[in-house]
């Protein structure tokens, strides 16, 4: 998952090199770099937040709230 980001980025870090002013690169940068690789990074990581996310409810689960249900 990551080797296609970094290569995405080394194809936008080349494109903003060669960029005619400082403005188009940083515009190259942000637009063509930054955002869809931001979103690229999380749509591809939703599987593992999920996990994580259901591991933590388990856990809640398990510990319960404190209390004792037991009657005496």
């Amino acid at each position: 998952m990551y080797i296609v980001a970094i290569g995405w980025a080394y194809v936008i870090l080349m494109m903003a090199i060669t960029a005619s002013s400082i403005g188009k690169a940083l515009a190259v940068l942000f637009f063509l770099g930054v955002l869809p690789l931001a979103l690229f990074i999380y749509v591809a990581d939703g599987p593992r937040r999920r996990r994580r996310s259901m591991a933590l409810a388990d856990e809640i689960a398990r510990q319960g709230d404190g209390r004792n249900t037991q009657s005496d």
